[in-house]
């Protein structure tokens, strides 16, 4: 019921959006023939209710490049959706300002110009930052009786196997990751964005990382049958934090790593997160590091010690300015932030993407975070 209501208000917002941008955008260009751009909104809508009629029937032949093209509609209408809210506004405001008839149609042919061009780039932007291969983004935080000195942590989340994203890419990601030398790697969660039997062969150079790997649930596991996906994890080497915790390190130099199930395990009674139980058996002297995909998990683990949380989710917002409505439900959008005192929070913008192979101000990334006592 909870996912038909879901795609049931997609379609609406979806259908929303390509009427609101022909209507107080594209129609009102002032170009000869600019009656002709209707076919915009009609085959980015079209693209739009294949690629959610898709996610609820896997009806479309297994296609990378028609999953592309209906994916990439989504985030085009919600760019041109944008672009057309501060067109309307401007020449609103425009209206109320007082020029000679010449001089206004002149001043509107400009500002349309300027506002087509604005669109072709913010697409392009988008488009070109979405398909570059993460860049590694080093964050270092101190934490309070750390036990080393320096330990190095890459984070790796969000990248969403699937249809786009494949072993090519996973590969390189292993190879860049292995680079890096780093002490342990983490996966925070939606790894997989198709069932495990159906991405087996994509997923497997993550055998090849070089260091302890340890793996959480992101909610996108939840959809594609996450004990699938648990048993395959297991056999490539990666260890499973299924609300358990395990310490790492020997005698002094000790601390403890505590993975949580995503929030979506509540709804669905499978899997759900249980922070009680994760930490049951964690000694709360030695320092802790917490993996929880969804940022907002940190309010519910105000009963435990928890130095540092390491999140993802957000995707930093994928396309500006879509971050402004994930903030409404996660208290911390992309970055290192303070949440308390001797308590921080590191929100990784993602290493793939979802959907649309679109990134605006949001760049994805390979979180390397180094952590000083």
């Amino acid at each position: 019921m909870g996912f038909l209501i879901f795609i049931s208000i997609f379609v609406l917002v979806m259908v929303a959006m390509n009427i609101y941008v022909w209507r107080r955008f594209l129609r009102r260009i002032s170009f000869h023939r600019a009656n002709y751009l209707v076919v915009v909104p009609v085959i980015l809508l079209s693209g739009d209710l294949l690629f959610m009629l898709d996610i609820a029937m896997s009806f479309m032949p297994d296609s990378s490049v028609l999953y592309l093209l209906t994916s990439s509609s989504v985030g085009m209408t919600f760019m041109l959706f944008v672009i057309a809210v501060f067109y309307d506004l401007s020449a609103t405001a425009a209206k109320r300002v007082k020029f000679d008839n010449s001089r206004r149609h002149a001043i509107r042919v400009l500002f349309d110009v300027t506002m087509l061009v604005a669109a072709f780039a913010y697409l392009l932007r988008g488009f070109s930052n979405g398909i570059k291969f993460p860049t590694v983004k080093q964050v270092k935080v101190k934490l309070k009786d750390f036990p080393f000195d320096r330990y190095s942590i890459v984070q790796l989340t969000d990248v969403h196997v699937g249809r786009t994203i494949q072993r090519n890419f996973i590969t390189k990601l292993v190879e860049r990751t292995n680079e890096l030398k780093p002490d342990m790697v983490v996966i925070t969660g939606d790894l997989v964005d198709l069932p495990v039997n159906q991405i087996e062969y994509d997923l497997y150079p993550l055998k090849d990382l070089n260091a302890p790997v340890y793996f959480i649930l992101g909610n996108h596991e939840y959809f594609h049958g996450p004990g699938e996906a648990i048993a395959y994890i297991r056999q490539l080497g990666i260890t499973p934090l299924l609300n358990e915790h395990v310490v790492i390190g020997k005698g002094k130099q000790q601390f403890n790593l505590v993975g949580i199930n995503d929030v979506i395990g509540a709804r669905s009674g499978l899997y759900p997160p249980d922070a009680k139980k994760a930490f049951s058996q964690a000694d709360q002297n030695n320092t802790c590091i917490v993996l929880a995909h969804q940022p907002r998990m940190i309010n519910e683990l105000d009963d435990y010690r928890c130095d540092l949380v390491l999140s993802g989710h957000t995707h930093g917002g994928q396309i500006f300015p879509f971050g402004l409505l994930v903030m409404a439900a996660q208290p911390y959008l992309s970055g290192l932030h303070r949440h308390a005192e001797n308590r921080y929070i590191y929100v990784s913008r993602g290493t793939g993407y979802w959907g649309p192979p679109i990134r605006f101000l949001a760049p994805s990334e390979i979180s390397q975070i180094l952590i000083e006592s």
